[in-house]
């Protein structure tokens, strides 16, 4: 339980950096850098949640994030994004897939937790900004779906070659994702098929 609130406090952390660090430099207009302010202060919000939870539970909230720092870091790395567009296709995608994975694992914790793990994986709004603005974007320029559609794939590969970066740093948080079936091969399949569908929703709500 304390990975699984490590790697969530660090995911939101960088979240907040990185969402900062675009709205500053890659958006077009002071309205579009104050919506993904906005989207970074709730992101930061949650950190701060999570934390909090972490020291009530007795453990050092630093220690707690450290051992996914690397991984998250690196993901950020590879996926920076070129453009405005990229941006908000990372900002709903890319995070999208990887509090999917997140929300499974907190299917096997205690209620009280999981209950703060919903709240922090809240929407928050991101969802009805990005989409309005990409599917806006994408009717001014239709040639644009094919370059982001190949983004939004190479979000989700590095994702998910990241994540077994963490699961084999943390293999406890591993299991947590198929630890009512770790031998049922179609639990793990019922779980993929569940974040394969969550994916292809927001595709589709892109337009991509």
């Amino acid at each position: 339980m304390v990975d699984l609130l490590g790697v969530l406090a660090y995911a939101e952390l960088s979240a907040f950096a990185r969402m900062t660090e675009d709205a500053t430099s890659l958006a077009p207009s002071l309205a579009d850098r104050a919506a993904l302010s906005e989207l970074a202060v709730a992101e930061y919000g949650h950190f701060r949640l999570l934390r909090d939870q972490l020291t009530e539970l007795g453990a050092d909230p630093e220690r707690a994030m450290a051992p996914f720092v690397d991984a998250l870091d690196a993901w950020h790395t590879q996926t920076a994004p070129g453009d405005w567009l990229q941006a908000l296709v990372k900002a709903y995608v890319g995070e999208g897939i990887a509090f999917d994975f997140y929300r499974e694992a907190a299917r096997r914790i205690d209620p009280p937790i999981a209950k703060l793990v919903d709240v922090v994986l809240a929407d928050e709004g991101r969802s009805e900004f990005v989409v309005e603005r990409v599917r806006a974007a994408l009717e001014a320029d239709p040639v644009a779906t094919g370059r982001l559609a190949l983004w939004a794939r190479r979000l989700v590969g590095e994702a998910l070659s990241q994540g077994q970066r963490v699961a084999a740093a943390r293999p406890e948080l591993a299991r947590m994702l198929v630890e009512a079936g770790a031998d049922d091969q179609a639990e793990i399949s019922r779980m993929f098929a569940r974040l394969t569908e969550a994916h292809g929703k927001r595709m589709t709500a892109l337009g991509l």
